[in-house]
């Protein structure tokens, strides 16, 4: 009796250890982890083009390798392209289509706006839609209409947009403009635009046209004035960062430049210059002087013939985004990580240091 009991404690001492052991080697056995979630590998594109390097300087803006991205493409003329910050996207006009396109990383592109130029539903001809576009210093979308004939502000809220504008400008002395083209803005809240025939349905022959002059126009409070009557086809505008130079693209193959229009204090001109001469280039690649954006550093970014031409503030050319179709416009995106070119039937980006 005692050996079987003796048997007994000695076969449950044995039998605790196990389990005892078997516990502790479980709880020792590391767990297996769920694999890491795998990040969203980066959207790719095609390319074009190609950087021209003619100063070491232009490496603080494009870095070396720095390719020419197609983002986007199939538009009939596109043109305006502008960063809208509540949007964290780029948008931009089909002037020929009336409608403005968004462009975003994520969904690519989408329709946003539409009629974006011409708000009649009587039938007409020309280029109706908007061209140039601009976010003003207090935050809202400003359109060159040229089906309207104005400088207008979008007055619907950017994530629920309907075409509901409001009129900043469509006359000069009584006398309805041609078609604003593109616009810029002073700190002040100056705003300066060009009026060339683009937009009418005859161009400059147009027998409905009420001023028979290409302008650069200033507006302040709503009142216009002539900055100059005496460019062929102005087209392309800005200002400097400092708000002492107005540049002015003219788009004519018999003189293919950009202006210089010095400023003064009260933002009146002072000197007028040409800033650079491309005529020469005209026929040689494809493409005129046109849109233009100036960077915080005063660098100049101008389509032109053969791409996008880059300017220092003296003059200065420190190379060129060599393109093989025409560029009509370009813009920065808020931060200046990116420019944004539209060019013919495509929508373009280069990235920036």
């Amino acid at each position: 009796m005692k050996n079987q009991l003796f048997l007994l404690l000695l076969m449950s001492s044995l039998c605790w250890q196990c389990t005892d052991s078997s516990s502790s080697e479980a709880a020792e056995t590391p767990q297996t982890e769920e694999p890491a979630a795998q990040a969203e590998p980066a959207k790719t594109y095609l390319t074009t083009g190609a950087i021209l390097r003619k100063s070491p300087e232009l490496d603080q803006y494009i870095a070396p390798g720095t390719a020419v991205e197609i983002v986007g493409e199939g538009f009939e003329w596109s043109e305006g392209p502008v960063w809208v910050p509540a949007l964290n996207a780029l948008l931009f006009s089909d002037v020929p289509q009336n409608k403005i396109y968004k462009w975003t990383e994520a969904q690519g592109i989408e329709d946003y706006l539409s009629p974006s130029g011409y708000t009649n539903s009587a039938p007409r001809g020309g280029e109706t839609g908007s061209n140039g576009l601009l976010m003003n210093t207090e935050g809202k979308l400003v359109l060159c209409q040229h089906g309207d004939k104005r400088l207008a502000t979008l007055e619907a809220p950017f994530d629920r947009v309907t075409p509901t504008f409001s009129t900043i400008t469509d006359q000069y002395e009584g006398k309805r403009y041609n078609s604003p083209n593109d616009v810029c803005q002073s700190k002040s809240g100056t705003y300066y635009f060009t009026d060339p025939p683009y937009g009418l349905a005859g161009g400059q022959y147009d027998t409905n046209r009420d001023i028979d002059f290409q302008g650069v126009y200033k507006v302040v409070n709503g009142k216009s004035s002539l900055v100059t009557d005496q460019l062929s086809r102005p087209n392309g505008i800005a200002i400097s960062p400092d708000q002492k130079v107005l540049y002015v693209a003219n788009s004519d193959p018999e003189y293919a430049v950009w202006m210089k229009f010095v400023l003064d204090e009260n933002e009146e001109v002072t000197k007028t210059t040409i800033f650079h001469n491309a005529t020469k280039m005209v026929g040689r690649v494809q493409g005129l002087p046109d849109g233009l954006k100036v960077h915080s550093s005063g660098v100049i970014f101008a389509s032109g013939p053969g791409g996008v031409w880059i300017f220092k503030p003296d003059g200065t050319q420190l190379g060129t985004i060599r393109i093989d179709q025409p560029c009509s416009n370009v813009a920065l995106q808020s931060d200046e990580s990116a420019l944004y070119i539209t060019a013919d039937h495509q929508l373009l980006r280069v990235k920036l240091q």
